[in-house]
């Protein structure tokens, strides 16, 4: 039944899921008409504040354009790829493969979101280069599950905003006074128990819902190898420009000032790995792995060519998220939950709500600046932990991101496949998902 079920979602994922592109801009023409009918702003406040959110989101864009260049450039260091071919020799046949690409995945998701973005799709296309009886787009789904444990991890925004005093999204503080630890989020039994459930399950799952050989669409190991391949000039004449172009002590006093920054930082502010720290260190490992200048500049290039998607997507998800946002629409939907919540249920409700709200506003910090703020002073009426409530949006937003193709993005652009190749699978996820965290949230309230 569950390879029915699968069977069934990849066909209709293949029919009717467009290029992302279209689905966000499917989806924007859906948030203007709901912001329309359930919103009193009228035309022109909803396009201006498409207008604005656009360009609202253009810092984060390059961040992310970052976190995927220099993951995929660090990867492409001899070192690191020859750790993760090791990696990638391990599995013999499909099931295994799916499986270590999604433990991978999910175990860098939960040390740092941007890290598991990376990881994951690297080790797919790595195994895809070594076995040719495998989907690749179900080994790329794989990596993309590993993703839901992602804001029940160290790097969760909602978490990290929550035990930050004086964070302009900790509306936890803002509303009790008081600052919410890890111990209180990310380190409890409500949210760790369906995370070891779920790469339990996940793994299991994976073993039935995996294409038999006639559905398999497989790709050729060539040319993954190809697509990987780094043109290098021919050297000519030895010049000061070459000199300084191969020149690894102009790499090593980089780092070395890389290495002073974090060293003086961890000493005076404590270690704190944000998404501009993640860029950071990866950029700082990946020269020093590569070692001569010229080397990192080609592999950069290289890992460049896979930017494109989010240079042309993520604004119009920043449009999406200025209606919401600056309309009230979130609020109305958040609101919508909290008027029949109960002291038990406002956790799971906060959960349901935040599954809807993460198909529009696909971000951890600015889905709680709606969503927060309605829910946080709902907790404190009704006696219930503001804590649990607070990761009951995370839990959400990590959960609808299986079929949210927002955070798929720098997967897909590494692995060089479209939404339509692995939505099908991610649906099955979503709802392992949905039963785990729904259920802890009502079990643990």
């Amino acid at each position: 039944m569950l390879r029915q079920l699968t069977r069934y979602c990849v066909r209709y994922a293949e029919r009717y899921i467009p290029n992302p592109y279209l689905y966000a801009v499917i989806l924007t023409f859906i948030t203007v008409a709901a912001a329309w009918i359930w919103t009193p702003s009228g035309p022109v406040k909803i396009i201006e504040s498409w207008y604005n959110g656009i360009w609202d989101i253009l810092a984060f864009t390059l961040q992310m354009a970052l976190v995927l260049t220099t993951g995929v450039t660090l990867a492409d260091a001899p070192l690191v790829k020859r750790l993760l071919k090791a990696l990638a020799s391990l599995p013999t046949g499909q099931t295994g493969a799916a499986i270590t690409v999604f433990l991978a995945a999910a175990i860098a998701s939960w040390l740092n979101w941007g890290f598991g973005l990376v990881v994951g799709a690297i080790v797919a296309r790595e195994i895809g280069k070594r076995l040719r009886d495998v989907d690749f787009g179900f080994l790329v789904a794989a990596a993309y599950m590993g993703f839901m444990v992602w804001a029940s991890g160290l790097s969760s925004s909602i978490a990290l905003a929550t035990a930050t005093h004086g964070s302009a999204l900790n509306i936890i503080e803002k509303v009790t006074g008081k600052v919410a630890g890890f111990d209180e989020t990310i380190f409890t039994a409500y949210n760790l128990v369906p995370v070891v459930l779920l790469i339990i399950l996940i793994p299991i799952t994976l073993a039935f819902i995996g294409p038999d050989e006639k559905e398999m669409k497989k790709v050729d190991p060539d040319v993954l190898i190809r697509q990987d391949e780094i043109p290098h000039p021919e050297t000519g004449e030895r010049t000061f420009a070459t000199v300084l172009e191969n020149s690894w002590i102009i790499t090593v006093l980089l780092v070395l000032m890389g290495v002073f920054y974090e060293w003086h930082a961890i000493a005076t502010r404590g270690f704190a790995l944000d998404i501009n720290g993640f860029i950071f260190i990866a950029l700082m490992l990946g020269l020093a792995f590569h070692g001569r200048p010229i080397n990192y500049v080609r592999s950069f290039e290289q890992g460049a060519h896979t930017v494109g998607p989010i240079l042309l997507q993520f604004p119009l998800y920043g449009g999406i998220m200025g209606i919401m946002t600056a309309t009230g629409l979130a609020a109305v939907i958040a609101q919508s939950f909290v008027t029949f919540s109960t002291a038990r249920t406002l956790p799971f409700w906060s959960f349901i709500a935040s599954n809807i709200i993460t198909l529009f506003v696909p971000s951890g910090g600015g889905h709680w600046a709606v969503q927060g703020p309605f829910m946080v002073p709902a907790a404190v009426k009704l006696h219930v932990d503001p804590a649990i409530t607070a990761m009951g949006t995370a839990m959400g937003e990590q959960t609808a991101n299986m079929i949210q193709p927002f955070w798929a993005l720098p997967i897909l652009a590494i692995a060089r496949l479209g939404i339509k190749d692995i939505m099908g699978y991610c649906v099955i996820a979503m709802i392992i998902g949905l039963v785990l965290y729904g259920g802890s949230l009502l079990i643990f309230a």
